[in-house]
């Protein structure tokens, strides 16, 4: 087991710890979570983000993955978490953090390419794990609005890194700009309306450190595969 203790200064703390089957951030207080996880998706309080580490034997067509993430979380008591998915070694995660006067963000993902796709691509069965999930928290109080902003700003930074390590579509051939089960999880701490930033995009510093933290996870986690798929 592996627990490492994340506070530098973020302003609500949280803890990381790597036990697989599980990976899980466990936030010191409840905080606001936008993301399109198939378990506790949307926009939400959660008090963790949990990974779960499948093969693709235990995903056969006939099996619900929803039912089967929750079924897992709430019997290792993460019945309140947002639920992730990944064939990627939990041991393999990587984190970043990226700093400015304004705030600060940290990113926690898994990068996995087996099903690395080009948007736009034909919809062709794939693989049922293999796929980027990355996580990112910001210091500072944003709204709903600012953390959907923050998604698509996530999104950005992700395909980024893919373009630059010229990952190929599995599919197309085309530069992957992502993989067909991709997710990403936003959060920040809870506050009163007139506490929260209005706006997470390009032209903010609290913007320029979400992107920062997840590009550079992200690259680190493509390095990270592609070392190990030329070493296989």
């Amino acid at each position: 087991m592996n627990v490492t203790p994340l506070l530098g200064d973020l302003d609500e703390p949280f803890e990381l710890r790597c036990e697989p089957p599980l990976l899980v951030v466990r936030f010191a207080a409840l905080q606001r979570v936008a993301s399109w996880a198939i378990v506790n998706g949307g926009l939400a309080d959660a008090d963790a983000v949990a990974w779960f580490e499948v093969r693709n034997a235990d995903l056969p067509r006939d099996r619900d993955p929803q039912a089967y993430l929750a079924e897992r979380l709430v019997h290792a008591g993460l019945d309140g978490a947002v639920g992730l998915l990944t064939s990627r070694k939990l041991s393999s995660h990587v984190v970043h953090d990226a700093r400015h006067a304004a705030g600060s963000a940290r990113c926690v993902a898994t990068v996995g390419l087996s099903n690395a796709l080009c948007a736009g691509d034909l919809p062709v069965p794939g693989p049922a794990a293999g796929t980027i999930n990355l996580f990112c928290h910001v210091s500072q109080p944003l709204s709903d609005r600012a953390l959907l902003e923050a998604l698509a700003l996530a999104a950005e930074a992700r395909t980024l890194a893919l373009l630059e390590a010229r990952v190929p579509s599995r599919v197309s051939g085309r530069p992957a700009t992502g993989t067909g089960t991709d997710c990403i999880v936003l959060a920040s701490p809870r506050a009163e309306p007139d506490a929260q930033q209005p706006y997470a995009g390009k032209h903010t510093a609290l913007g320029h450190v979400i992107a920062t933290a997840v590009y550079r996870a992200i690259a680190r986690g493509v390095e990270d595969w592609l070392m190990e798929q030329r070493c296989a």
